[in-house]
């Protein structure tokens, strides 16, 4: 009999969402950095494992929005939870139950959904610490089950998913077996070369760039990409395209490269940056960017 279950993945900011999903499924199709709110969107991923068929949605970071896109991010977030038939709340093992886990932990129960609590990042801290936090976890929500894990390694991650195992639903698939997201070309190309906008600049620039794909062109050897890097200052363009353009060159050499590996193919690429001012705080402007709620 086959079996499927929709999975949140659900926390706070920057504790590991998109590296526990890569890692499950040895594909990378969330980006990641050490910036918090890389996430935007909700992402879906797939892994199918014999008769079983998780399907795991990805989601922005929980946190006190105070922009447009922030409200997006945050109404994503809250929205797949009510999509999902259980919940994985992904914490810090380091640090006791906060106010934003306690707000997720409310939504869960008003959603009447089971969750796993995957305790990431383990090998940082030693085995009392770790314990501390279990306890203050276990105090306020039923969980079905604790997992200590290590995301970026892969540490406990097959415990986790054997947890998980035990939620699934019988009934027929929705996607195919081989298929691991629901992601389009061009969106996995706008957030990788996003993602690496991210990892080279090391300043307040990285929470106002929106990167727009305006050409997406396949031919049978070579694949044409252009795209448009949205800041919200000319003092951020600056910084971007870099002294004789060596940052946005970098930026692009990055992108490239995974790219290629994505498409298995040559890519061209063409990136220019533009500036609109403050487009964070204008719902129409996100909205245009690609960041709707459905």
């Amino acid at each position: 009999m086959k079996r499927i279950g929709f999975f949140a993945i659900v926390g706070r900011p920057n504790v590991g969402k998109s590296t526990l999903l890569n890692q499950i499924l040895g594909e990378k199709i969330a980006i990641v950095s050490s910036k918090p709110q890389t996430t935007r969107h909700r992402i879906l991923g797939i892994e199918t494992r014999g008769e079983d068929q998780f399907v795991f949605l990805d989601t922005p970071g929980i946190f006190q929005a105070k922009n447009s896109l922030g409200d997006y991010m945050v109404k994503t977030a809250n929205s797949a939870i009510t999509d999902a038939d259980a919940a994985i709340l992904v914490a810090d093992a380091g640090f006791p139950a906060g106010e934003t886990e306690r707000r997720i932990l409310q939504s869960l129960k008003r959603a009447e959904i089971p969750a796993v609590l995957a305790l990431n990042k383990v090998d940082l801290y030693r085995r009392e610490k770790i314990a501390e936090t279990i306890a203050s976890y276990a105090e306020i929500h039923p969980f079905e089950a604790v997992v200590p894990i290590s995301a970026k390694k892969g540490k406990y991650v097959e415990e986790l998913m054997a947890e998980c195992a035990k939620l699934l639903r019988e009934d027929d698939w929705i996607f195919e077996e081989d298929m691991i997201t629901d992601q389009t070309k061009r969106t996995l190309a706008s957030e990788i070369i996003r993602e690496k906008v991210l990892r080279t600049i090391d300043r307040e620039v990285p929470h106002g760039i929106a990167v727009v794909i305006e050409e997406f062109r396949e031919e049978e050897s070579i694949t044409h990409i252009r795209a448009e890097i949205f800041c919200e200052k000319a003092s951020h363009k600056g910084i971007l395209v870099g002294k004789n353009g060596e940052t946005l060159k970098r930026i692009g050499s990055y992108a490239r490269d995974d790219l290629e590996k994505l498409l298995g193919m040559q890519v061209y690429l063409n990136l220019w940056v533009k500036v609109k001012e403050n487009w964070r705080d204008s719902q129409r402007v996100v909205t245009d960017f690609g960041y709707r709620n459905e």
